[in-house]
C-alpha cells in the first residue's frame, strides 16, 4: 500500500490511506502496525503521517484539516466509479456552490486513473500464525445455535441442513423458525442434528429470527439463510473468527453459486456489512442491541440496520472469507414472497420506490438531506430490470427515460416516504432481549 502525496491537505491523504488499509485487510489497532504497512510516502508526507500515528493529538495542534474541494473530487476520482463524480458534481452545482471552484476542482480530476484496490489481494497481511492458531473456544467446545428461518423452501432446506449434518464442529443447535404453508412435518424426521423446531403461523421474517433467539441455548448464535451452500468448516471457521480477533461478530462472505468469491472479499477485513444469511455472533451482543426491528417486517434492511445497532453499540466485526457460503438465490419463496428481489425495485407500477423500510433507515440514521441524495442516486438505476442492472448503456437510457416517468416515480417515492414517515413516528419495534435466557 502507498501513501499519495498530491493530496493538498493531510487530511486527504489520511483518508486516502485509511480506505486502502480498510479494503486491504488491515485491522490491527496498534500503531507500530499501521506505520509499517502504511509510510511508504515520500516527505514531508510521510514525517506528517508518522506524527499522526505517534501522537494521536496531531489533530488538535496541527491546523492543516481543512476542508479541500480539490482533494475531494480526487478521492473520489481513486476510488470510485466515474459517474459517481458526474452526480457530485451536479448535486453541488444544484447547491450553489462555487462553480468556478467546483468546475475547475472536477476538470483537475479528469486525468486521476482509478485505482485497483485488489490487483494484489491482501491474504498476506493476515498473520502467519492465524492458521496455526488454537482457539480457546473450540477447544471448550462452545455451544453455537444455528437460526434458519424458512418459507416455502423445504428443497433448499434440504441441503442446509444435509451441510450442517457433516460441520467438522459438533457442539450446535439447529433453530428453524418454519413458516411454511403448507406445513409439512415429516421433512424433519430422521436428521442426525440436534434440531430445535418453531412452526409460527405469522409470515414474518424478523418475528422469525426474534423467536429463534429467545430459544437460543448457545453461547453463539450462527445465523443462515434456507437458500445457501456451506463447507465442513464453515462454523469452526466463524468462531476462530472471533477468537483470534477477540472480535464480537464474524460476517461471513456470499458468493454466487457458479462463481468464487469476489476479490473485494479475499481478505479480512473490518465488516462492513451485517448479512443474516451467514454470519455468527456472541448472544451477548443481544444484552445491548436488543433484536431485530419488526419495522422491517415484509420489506428489507432489518439486518442491515441489525448490523449498524451493534456498530453504534462499540461491537468489532470482521468480514470472514474462510466462513464463505454459496448463495443459491432461490427463485421462489422466501422474503421474495413480499418484496421481490430487492429493496429499489417494486412490482407494481403504483408500489412505493423504494421499499419504505430503506428510507425508514436512511432517514433514522442518516437524516432527511442524506436520504434525499441517496434517492436522487439510485431511483434512476432503479429503472432497470434487476438481471441487467449492471449494464451501463442500460443505466445511461434509463436516465433519459426519466422525462417521461418522472410522475410514476414521484407518486412512487412519495408513498415511500410518507410510509417511511408514519414508521419514524411510530418509532423502533425493538424487543428486548430477554437477560435470564443468557448463558
Amino acid at each position: 500500500m502507498t501513501i499519495d502525496d498530491q493530496y493538498k491537505t493531510l487530511q486527504g491523504k489520511l483518508a486516502d490511506a485509511a480506505y486502502q488499509a480498510w479494503h486491504k485487510g488491515i485491522i490491527k489497532k496498534e500503531p507500530e502496525y499501521s506505520l509499517y504497512v502504511s509510510c511508504q510516502c515520500q516527505k514531508p508526507g510521510r514525517q506528517r503521517i508518522i506524527e499522526f500515528f505517534e501522537d494521536n493529538n496531531v489533530i488538535l495542534k496541527d491546523n492543516v484539516f481543512v476542508n479541500c474541494i480539490q482533494d475531494n473530487y480526487r478521492f473520489i476520482r481513486r476510488f470510485f466509479n466515474p459517474a459517481i463524480l458526474w452526480y457530485i458534481l451536479a448535486v453541488r452545482l444544484l447547491s450553489f456552490r462555487n462553480p468556478v471552484t467546483e468546475l475547475c476542482s472536477f476538470i483537475k480530476s479528469l486525468k486521476i486513473k482509478r485505482i485497483d484496490l485488489y490487483k494484489k489481494n491482501a491474504w498476506g497481511l493476515v498473520k502467519n500464525d492465524y492458521n496455526q492458531f488454537d482457539s480457546e473456544i473450540i477447544s471448550r467446545e462452545a455451544k453455537v445455535s444455528v437460526i434458519i428461518p424458512t418459507l416455502n423452501r423445504y428443497i433448499y432446506l434440504k441441503d442446509v441442513l444435509s451441510d450442517l449434518e457433516k460441520q467438522d464442529y459438533k457442539s450446535f443447535e439447529v433453530i428453524i423458525c418454519d413458516q411454511s404453508d403448507p406445513y409439512d412435518e415429516n421433512f424433519y424426521k430422521n436428521w442426525r442434528l440436534d434440531l430445535k423446531l418453531i412452526k409460527q403461523k405469522e409470515k414474518a421474517l424478523c418475528l422469525a429470527r426474534n423467536n429463534a433467539m429467545l430459544t437460543a441455548n448457545g453461547e453463539y448464535l450462527a445465523f443462515l439463510d434456507d437458500d445457501v451452500r456451506i463447507d465442513s468448516a464453515w462454523m469452526k471457521e466463524h468462531l476462530k473468527c472471533v477468537d483470534y480477533f477477540k472480535a464480537d461478530i464474524s460476517a461471513g462472505v456470499f458468493y454466487p453459486k457458479d462463481l468464487g468469491i469476489p476479490e473485494a472479499k479475499k481478505a479480512f477485513k473490518w465488516g462492513d456489512q451485517f448479512a443474516t444469511g451467514n454470519a455468527l455472533i456472541k448472544k451477548e451482543v443481544l444484552r445491548k442491541t436488543g433484536l431485530f426491528d419488526r419495522q422491517f417486517e415484509k420489506q428489507r434492511g432489518e439486518d442491515g440496520e441489525f448490523g449498524l445497532r451493534c456498530f453504534l453499540a462499540g461491537y468489532i466485526s470482521i468480514s470472514n472469507p474462510f466462513a464463505s457460503c454459496k448463495d443459491v438465490k432461490a427463485p421462489t419463496g422466501g422474503l421474495r414472497e413480499f418484496s421481490g428481489w430487492d429493496s429499489l425495485r417494486p412490482k407494481k407500477i403504483l408500489a412505493p420506490r423504494p421499499v419504505p423500510s430503506l428510507l425508514y433507515l436512511s432517514r433514522k440514521y442518516f437524516g432527511n438531506h442524506f436520504a434525499r441524495l441517496m434517492l436522487l442516486f439510485t431511483i434512476p438505476g432503479s429503472i432497470v430490470p434487476y438481471k441487467h442492472k449492471s449494464k451501463s448503456w442500460l443505466k445511461i437510457l434509463a436516465g433519459a427515460s426519466m422525462i417521461f416517468l418522472w410522475p410514476f416515480l414521484l407518486l412512487q417515492v412519495s408513498l415511500s416516504w410518507s410510509m417511511a414517515t408514519k414508521k419514524l413516528n411510530m418509532g423502533p419495534l425493538i424487543e428486548k432481549f430477554n437477560q435470564s435466557n443468557s448463558t
